[in-house]
């Protein structure tokens, strides 16, 4: 690789976004073609990242819980078609018994539960500690005035008392479920008879020899200190957040912690078609199911087993998933046909883990680091009685809310207090331009045609009320 070139590049980025530390990592074939640290893992005592620097993964955890079901079915203790509630009878919510979802329904997030708010609630302990909860977006601690969902069952009783209309039959939608990833945790524990972070440990960590990746990281680790970001006079001030957030009944949905050598050792089992240090992990099949395009998220890109897939990535497919947490920003990819695989690991929230990773794939394999492999659907013009068509007001019990409206002609998206501009691409779908990246929006329809749902960062959610803010 043109490490100049790439690192050119990866240092513009993080300046940018005054990101402390940065890990990057490659491997091609059977070795490692590419490590580096920038910045620092505690930048107040000028310590600096390296290969062993232990960072939070946040939702690279699915693979792993994933693997841990393929493990349990090769085992004949649970098949992924058996419905949930053979494990989990408890499961239900006020308007439905749930037992047509299945546990392929949950690692593919086609469940049709809608995005829910119970992070909050299994976050709370640590929201309480944490003084810097007031500068992550999304997370306002006057809406968590309940009590702390701690475990499996509180988490399945918050779900049964609530009444809220599914996205569609188990199968139909694809909406990115936190839930579902937490209570595959608990089928794990109860299956396994042994608590989902030991299992996992055991069966996937140990046998690998992941000695440096824990769900409780270890004194002894060369852990990165954690950090926000806050407005003030300047501009922005990046600063020291120690406190890990954590949440009981949602570990399998993103708590895992690890380092890039670490997670490259884990890369080489999916190149290795499950087989890792001469110990088969997973078979074969199993490994290329997690990396099976299952179910549609957007136009090009796929859901597996704990990954996202674009089968057209330069010719060949590319797996991937990346976390976002407090103090946490992540990617690991594999492009399997080509025995490439990356991991990049930051310690701020918010930045884009992605585009470095990205780069050093593009720089490694002779392009240019800002080349972009992602292709949406071609833009057109519509009737302003069309676009009308998709005005309203959306809103996940998630926290998130878009709001739809048309204004002198032209189609505006407003969501976390900005709006944007919106470019018809697609049946049903919009492009806007944040922060100088696209974003796909896609609007759903019922069977009757009208629009009832918007399909947004992964998530649907239902149209509640009219645009607030009504254009001419």
């Amino acid at each position: 690789m043109e490490n100049e070139k790439f690192e050119a590049f990866a240092e513009k980025v993080i300046e940018e976004h005054e990101i402390p530390g940065v890990a990057v990592g490659l491997m091609q074939g059977q070795g490692q073609a590419y490590k580096k640290g920038f910045g620092f893992r505690d930048k107040e005592k000028g310590l600096p990242v390296t290969s062993s620097t232990v960072f939070g993964l946040a939702s690279i955890t699915k693979s792993f819980t994933c693997m841990a079901i393929l493990q349990l079915q090769e085992q004949g203790k649970l098949r992924v078609t058996d419905p949930v509630t053979t494990y989990l009878p408890e499961f239900k919510t006020m308007s439905s018994n749930m037992e047509k979802v299945t546990i392929h329904h949950f690692m593919t997030h086609t469940s049709g539960l809608q995005p829910l708010d119970s992070h909050l609630a299994a976050n709370k302990r640590s929201f309480e500690k944490d003084p810097s909860i007031h500068d992550y977006p999304g997370v306002k601690m006057k809406f968590v005035n309940r009590d702390p969902i701690d475990t499996y069952e509180q988490l399945m009783d918050y779900i049964a008392s609530l009444d809220v209309e599914l996205l569609g039959e188990p199968g139909e939608a694809f909406s990115y479920s936190n839930d579902a990833y937490g209570l595959l945790g608990a089928i794990i524990t109860r299956v396994s008879g042994q608590a989902y972070e030991s299992y996992v440990d055991e069966k996937i960590l140990q046998p690998i020899g992941m000695k440096h990746s824990s769900f409780f990281p270890d004194p002894s680790f060369e852990l990165t200190t954690l950090y926000a970001k806050r407005e003030n006079e300047e501009g922005s001030e990046v600063y020291p957040a120690p406190v890990w957030w954590d949440a009981p009944a949602m570990r399998g949905t993103g708590a895992m912690k690890s380092s890039i050598d670490d997670m490259l050792t884990y890369a080489q089992v999916f190149l290795n078609h499950g087989e890792q240090n001469g110990t088969r992990i997973l078979s074969a099949e199993n490994i290329e199911e997690m990396m099976t395009p299952h179910v549609e998220m957007e136009p090009g890109r796929y859901y597996g087993y704990g990954f996202m897939i674009r089968p057209d990535y330069y010719g060949c497919k590319l797996v991937e998933h990346g976390g976002s947490k407090k103090a946490i920003s992540s990617l690991l990819a594999l492009v399997p046909e080509r025995q490439l695989a990356g991991i990049t690991l930051t310690n701020l929230a918010g930045v884009p883990a992605s585009e470095i990773l990205h780069a050093a794939l593009n720089v490694q394999e002779g392009r240019q680091p800002e080349a972009s492999h992602v292709v949406y659907p071609e833009t057109s013009t519509l009737s302003v009685e069309k676009l009308k068509e998709y005005e309203g007001y959306y809103r996940s019990l998630e926290g998130m809310h878009v709001e739809a409206r048309v204004e002198n002609e032209i189609m505006k998206i407003q969501y976390q207090n900005e709006t944007f501009e919106a470019t018809p691409a697609g049946e049903d779908g919009f492009l806007i331009s944040v922060r100088g990246e696209n974003e796909y929006i896609r609007f759903v329809r019922n069977k009757n045609g009208e629009v009832i749902q918007v399909a947004f960062h992964y998530r649907q959610f239902p149209k509640v009320g009219e645009a607030k803010n009504k254009g001419a």
